[in-house]
């Protein structure tokens, strides 16, 4: 194959596909959306039997249990899916949407118009459910998409985009609104991220290898996170079973998913009383604790942490735990050692969670729950693009309206300036 030829004329369908997608109506869209989520669920047995050529050559090259999990299609999943795809279709739709409309003293009035962006390169590893969830959010933001899974779900992808091709072709949008590269060959990433001419946006999700390539090489805006080092905070004013229950959760609820707590920081007025009660909930999910040195005085099972554990994003069961002094000493290490994804307080004390809302620097900042509701879904978005630690244009979970850029619009009635 040409990759080079290959990869120029996906851009140019995705390119003429944009034009169309960019002035297509809401129920149009919606359409295309709902009959993806039908043809999802009728196809389950299908899309199983095709990921499950994935998981098999998967355990074959050693892939990790994180990994597995990420790659698995199951009913539950599916089912998941398709309810995505049906909450972007019950969504507003943010193009042309006009805010901000004020008259100037010319007599002029100036306001906003949301728009597409245009095509959205997407560069993924493993997790094949991202597919459908960059279809649905950008087909119904008005983009087109170019997606490149990776080798380890090629088999689950393509059988994915059958589904949405069908769901395009039936609302009668151009099946190269959403295009899966179909090669697996890497030389076709590094073409993605050289079409300027053809791609607005370049949005990597997966490990940080694949991240900090794409942010090296690509001549195109990254939307992008690199880990996702999470944090809960234990206040010395949190009620503990509220504590030990998001704590859990936070943890071990999935080991592979970067909205995973991976240190668990504790205000050492009690952390005596509520770190044993932790430690055996822990221990009956075989999760390994690394500690400080006042948490492996409290804990003798724990493993005494390193400097590393505490910039270390695991993706497993381990958990890195430390003992603060107060509220102030906690939001530090977060600033310091985190990765601005999603970070945590537990508290009763209304003053000191305002304080932690405003001075913990990451994309999504919690008030007694757990970090695992850190993304589309749980977010009302239906579904996302992927989290962004970045401070321009999007933020946290990127949904429709980090799909959109604005344009000033200005009205008037045969108005010269003076």
């Amino acid at each position: 194959m040409d990759i080079f030829a290959y990869m120029q004329g996906i851009g140019q369908q995705a390119k003429q596909a944009s034009k169309i997608l960019a002035n297509t109506d809401t129920s149009v869209k919606n359409q295309a959306l709902l009959s993806i989520a039908d043809t999802l669920l009728a196809r389950a047995d299908w899309l199983k039997s095709e990921n499950s050529k994935d998981l098999a050559a998967g355990r074959a090259k050693g892939l990790d249990a994180a990994m597995l999990d990420r790659l698995t299609l199951s009913d539950k999943t599916i089912a998941g899916m398709a309810e995505g795809v049906r909450q972007v279709a019950t969504l507003p739709d943010p193009i042309g949407t006009i805010t901000d409309m004020n008259y100037r003293p010319s007599g002029i009035q100036v306001g906003k118009m949301r728009v597409p962006l245009g095509v959205v390169g997407i560069i993924y590893e493993s997790r094949p459910n991202v597919t459908v969830d960059a279809a649905a959010l950008c087909l119904k933001s008005g983009n087109a998409t170019i997606l490149r899974g990776g080798s380890e779900a090629i088999h689950s992808n393509q059988a994915i985009a059958a589904c949405v091709r069908d769901g395009l072709q039936a609302a009668g949008l151009p099946s190269a609104s959403v295009q899966v590269v179909e090669t697996v060959d890497r030389a076709a990433v590094g073409e993605l991220l050289r079409m300027a001419q053809y791609v607005d946006v370049i949005v990597p999700r997966g490990g940080k290898g694949l991240i900090e390539r794409v942010s090296a090489e690509s001549r195109i805006p990254v939307i992008k996170h690199l880990d996702g080092i999470c944090h809960v905070y234990i206040d010395d004013q949190a009620d503990a079973a509220k504590a030990i229950a998001v704590a859990v959760n936070a943890k071990t609820h999935r080991y592979g998913v970067c909205n995973a707590m991976e240190t668990l920081l504790v205000a050492e007025a009690i952390a005596a009383d509520i770190l044993p009660a932790l430690a055996a909930e822990y221990a009956a999910k075989g999760v390994e604790l690394r500690g400080c040195e006042r948490t492996c005085a409290l804990l003798p099972q724990a493993i005494p942490a390193t400097e590393e554990d505490w910039s270390t994003e695991y993706l497993a069961p381990i958990l890195a735990i430390r003992v603060v002094p107060d509220m102030a000493a906690a939001i530090t290490h977060i600033n310091d050692y985190g990765s601005h994804h999603t970070d945590a307080i537990i508290t009763e004390n209304y003053t000191r969670a305002r304080a932690f809302l405003r001075q913990v620097d990451s994309s999504s900042v919690m008030v007694n729950a757990s970090t695992r509701f850190a993304d589309g879904f749980e977010y009302g978005f239906g579904a996302e693009i992927g989290i962004s630690t970045d401070k321009i244009h999007a933020r946290g979970p990127v949904g429709l309206e980090g799909l959109t850029s604005q344009k000033f619009v200005v009205l008037g009635d045969g108005h010269i300036r003076q």
